[in-house]
C-alpha cells in the first residue's frame, strides 16, 4: 500500500542524530520541572507495599509519535506508569530543534530518549547526563542500496559510489563509519540529500542513509529490492533509543527512576509480543495527527524487534547492555572524536536492581531473524 505524502518524507526522517553533529547544548538549569520536587510523597520504593506517588513526569521522545515508542504507549494504555506510581504521563513529540539533552538538562523532561552518539559528545562538553538503559541494541542506521540499481553490499564497494547523506548528525556519524573503515570523504561521493528516498530510486545517488526499520520498507512498497549496509556490523555498534537522565535525579530520585524503568519493561515486553497492536496505537491515537499507514507502522514495528531483541536480552532483561557492548559504543565514540571512559557515560546499575527487585520482568522472547 503506498504511503502518503507526508509519511515519505517525514516518517522517514531520523532525529535522535540530526542534531549530534552541531556542537550545541544549551545547559540551562538542572532542575527538574519534569516530575515532582521528591523522590516520592511516601517514601516507598518499588517494592515496597504503599503505592508511591511520583506526580507527572515529561519523557522527550526522539522522533514524532509513531511506533518506535511503542512501549511507552503500551505502558500507559495498560497503567504500568500508573501502578508504578505515576499520576500522569507526558510524551513530548521530537523532531523539532531541541534534543533530548537539552530537554533534560533544562528541566523540560526527566527522561530523554537518544543515543551515545549525542549524549557521549554533550558529556564531553560538561553535561551531567548519564544513559541508564537502551532500547535498541543495535545501531538502527545503514546505508541502502537498491538491487536494481548499484548495490553495494561490502565496504570495499562504496568507493567511488555516490551516497546521499543528511546534513547534520547524519553526515557526523557516516564520517565516523568512514573512519571506522579506514576511508575518508575522498573514497566517496557525498550527496547532499534529505528524507525521501525518490532520488535513491530515480538513481540521483547510489545509497542513502537510512534506518533499517523504516527505508528498505518504503523501497520494497515502491517496487525495489533494498540491499543493506548495515552500521552495527560495520564499526559503529551504537545502541539507540537510550534513556537519558540527570545524575542528579539518579542521586535524588532513585526510586522514581527504577519505578519508571520498571513500567517501561512492561510496557515493552507488551510491545514487542504485538507489532500489530503497536501499530494500531501509533495510527489511530499517539500520531493520529501523523495520518500514518497501519500497514507500514506494522512493518516497522516488526523489523523494530530486530534491532530490541538479541541472546543477550534474553539472558540479562530489555534494555541491558553487557560490558562488552557498553565497550564497543565507547570505541565507535573514540573513533568520531569523543574520547570518554564507561563510568562517565554509564550507569546500568538502576536497571541490575529493578530486576533483583522484580525477577519476574525477565523474560524469554522469541528473537526474529534479521529481514
Amino acid at each position: 500500500m503506498p504511503l502518503s505524502a507526508f509519511s515519505k518524507t517525514a516518517v522517514d526522517r531520523r532525529s535522535f542524530l540530526r542534531l549530534s553533529g552541531t556542537g550545541a547544548l544549551a545547559l540551562a538549569g538542572a532542575g527538574i520541572l519534569a516530575a515532582c520536587s521528591s523522590d516520592a510523597k511516601t517514601g516507598s520504593t518499588t517494592s515496597g507495599s504503599k503505592k508511591a506517588d511520583y506526580g507527572t513526569i515529561a519523557i522527550q521522545l526522539s522522533w514524532i509519535k509513531n511506533i518506535e515508542f511503542a512501549g511507552e504507549y503500551f505502558a500507559t494504555d495498560k497503567g504500568y506508569y500508573s501502578k508504578a506510581g505515576f499520576t500522569a504521563v507526558k510524551l513530548l513529540a521530537g523532531g523539532g530543534q531541541t534534543t533530548a539533552e537539552e530537554a533534560v538538562t533544562s528541566g523540560q523532561a526527566l527522561v530523554g530518549l537518544s543515543s551515545p552518539s549525542i549524549t557521549g559528545p554533550a558529556v564531553a562538553q560538561g553535561a551531567p547526563l548519564k544513559i541508564i538503559g537502551t532500547t535498541y541494541q543495535k545501531n538502527p542506521f545503514c546505508l541502502m542500496s537498491l538491487a536494481e540499481k548499484t548495490p553495494i553490499k561490502t565496504v570495499d564497494d562504496m568507493k567511488g559510489k555516490r551516497i546521499g547523506v543528511q546534513s547534520g548528525g547524519n553526515q557526523t556519524i557516516f564520517e565516523g563509519f568512514l573512519k571506522a573503515n579506514g576511508l575518508t570523504d575522498k573514497d566517496v561521493e557525498l550527496v547532499a540529500t534529505q528524507y525521501d528516498i525518490a532520488p535513491l530510486e530515480a538513481g540521483k545517488y547510489d545509497a542513502h542513509m537510512s534506518y533499517v526499520s523504516n527505508e528498505p520498507i518504503l523501497a520494497k512498497q515502491d517496487g525495489f529490492t533494498p540491499v543493506l549496509l548495515e552500521l552495527a556490523d560495520n564499526g559503529l555498534p551504537f545502541v539507540a533509543e537510550t534513556f537519558t537522565v540527570l545524575q542528579d535525579t539518579i542521586d535524588s530520585k532513585r526510586e522514581l527512576l527504577k519505578a519508571f524503568l520498571k513500567a517501561e519493561i512492561q510496557g515493552w515486553t507488551d510491545a514487542v509480543k504485538d507489532p500489530a497492536g503497536s501499530a494500531n496505537k501509533a495510527v489511530t491515537n499517539y500520531g493520529k495527527d501523523q495520518k500514518l499507514d497501519e500497514t507500514e507502522q506494522t512493518s516497522e514495528a516488526t523489523a523494530q524487534n530486530t534491532l530490541i531483541l538479541t541472546d543477550d536480552v534474553n539472558a540479562n532483561g530489555l534494555f541491558t547492555m553487557t560490558q562488552d557492548l557498553i565497550d564497543a559504543n565507547i570505541k565507535a565514540l573514540g573513533i568520531m572524536g569523543t574520547e570518554l571512559t564507561a563510568e562517565k557515560l554509564f550507569d546500568l546499575s538502576l536497571l541490575d536492581e529493578v530486576y533483583k527487585e522484580n525477577p519476574d520482568l525477565k523474560v524469554t522472547f522469541t528473537i526474529p531473524a534479521a529481514s
